[in-house]
Formats: structure tokens, sequence, C-alpha cells
């Protein structure tokens, strides 16, 4: 990073910590909804140890890391909000998203070196679909505090994207159709770089690692498209471009 983006990474990073702090504060509440959540859910039984969750990964990036990619997952799940993690994208998705790159080394990507990894809201729930549980048994204070989440996400992801000059890529994109849950963030984000093409040029969206959804929608798309022969980086930058514009209809 240049001196200039360390700063702003630096600045980034400082904001994020403080309104984690903030928005766990304001809602003591929240544990007991995530829990009350899982239940409805019949989700296993695990330790809730974290209500609103920091990537502790960011505070391992150096000025010397190329930071090539921000990757933006929905928001932190069993794992990430286990207080010996505080870090996104560890568990199973996670482990896929590394692996797919570590096999794919014409990408040039280190998942666990050359990526910012933030989410669409730090609020914790097992699953993405419980937040809506959580919102709606919270009552207005509750669902304003998700809501208030994914702007301030959105917002700041944008500015960041568009100062370090790397790609984004949405990954996990079924709750950014309308009437789902992360509608905030989706056009808040489109609102931030509706001023700047170049970096918005930069977006991407695909299915999430969870599951191998994201390498068996490439495959298939690959397929589709008969572009077998086509670099990976390509294949992939195409495929990005069509689900931003089924998102958001640009």
């Amino acid at each position: 990073m240049t001196e200039e983006q360390w700063k702003y990474f630096c600045d980034f990073k400082k904001e994020f910590k403080q309104k984690i702090e903030e928005w766990k504060a304001s809602a003591p509440e929240l544990t007991r909804l995530q829990q009350e959540a899982a239940r409805i859910a019949k989700t296993p039984d695990y330790p809730f140890e974290t209500t609103v969750v920091y990537n502790r990964s960011l505070d391992d990036i150096t000025p010397e890391d190329d930071i090539k990619l921000i990757v933006i997952g929905d928001n932190p799940g069993k794992d990430e909000q286990l207080a010996k993690n505080n870090r996104y994208l560890v568990g199973q998705a996670g482990k896929i998203a590394e692996g797919y790159f570590r096999r794919n080394s014409e990408l040039g990507v280190d998942f666990r070196k050359n990526v910012i990894i933030l989410n669409k809201t730090p609020v914790h729930s097992a699953k993405t679909a419980q937040l809506k549980t959580i919102a709606k048994q919270g009552g207005l204070s509750i669902a304003e505090l998700i809501k208030e989440s994914q702007i301030w996400m959105a917002e700041k992801t944008a500015a960041l994207h568009a100062a370090l000059g790397t790609e984004l890529w949405l990954v996990g994109y079924s709750e950014l159709k309308e009437k789902g849950m992360f509608c905030q963030y989706r056009d808040t984000l489109r609102n931030a770089l509706a001023e700047n093409p170049a970096a918005w040029n930069r977006v991407y969206v695909f299915q999430h690692f969870s599951m191998n959804r994201f390498p068996i929608d490439l495959a298939d798309f690959i397929k589709a498209n008969k572009k077998e022969n086509a670099p990976l980086e390509s294949n992939i930058h195409e495929l990005g471009v069509l689900h931003r514009k089924e998102i958001f209809s640009i």
C-alpha cells in the first residue's frame, strides 16, 4: 500500500473498532435475541460469545501487504463470533475460499494475505436468515441497529474500495435481492459509488463460498458459455458482472 492508502486503511480500521463497541454497548439484549433466533431455527447449541464482531484479521495487515481484493460476506457466523477467533470467514466457507485460491495460483491471490474481508453487517447470527428473526423479536431499536450497521458498512467499504483501488467482491447475493435482508446495504453501496464509475466497474457479485456455490456457479457459467479456453480471471470477472447486473439492475 502507498503511504496514503495505509493511512486511509488505518483510519477505517480505527473507526470500525469504535462503531463495533458502540453497537455492542447499545444493545445488551442481542445475546438473548441471538440465542432465541437459533432456538427457533433449531440450530445445535453453541457458545454465544460476541454479539457484534470486529474482524481481528484486519490488525494483521501491514503496509507491505499487497491487497488485491475486498471480499464482502454476509454476517459473522458461529465460528466467527467465538472470542478465540473474532475473525471473518474462518469457518467452512472460509476454508473453501482459501483452498480455491490456493489451487488456482494463476489468480495470484493468497486469501489470508491479499484479501480484506468484511461483511454486510457485523451483527452475529448462526445463519444469515436468523437476522430477520432477531430484527423482528428485538423491535424497532434492534431493527434500526441492523439497518444502521448495513448503511455504515456499505458507505465505509465503498470509500475504502475506491481509496485502495482494489476489486470488491460481494459473495452471497440471495439477501441482496428485493425484500432481502441486505437491500439497505445494496442500495447504499450503489449510491456511494454512483459518482465513481471506475470503482463501480471493479465491483463483482458472486454466489457464496459456502456449500461450494462459488466454484459450482463458475463452472456452470464456463460450460454454458463454452469458455473453457478463456483465462480463469476473465471468466470470474464476466460472471461477477453478470450477477452484478442481476442484483443492481445496471
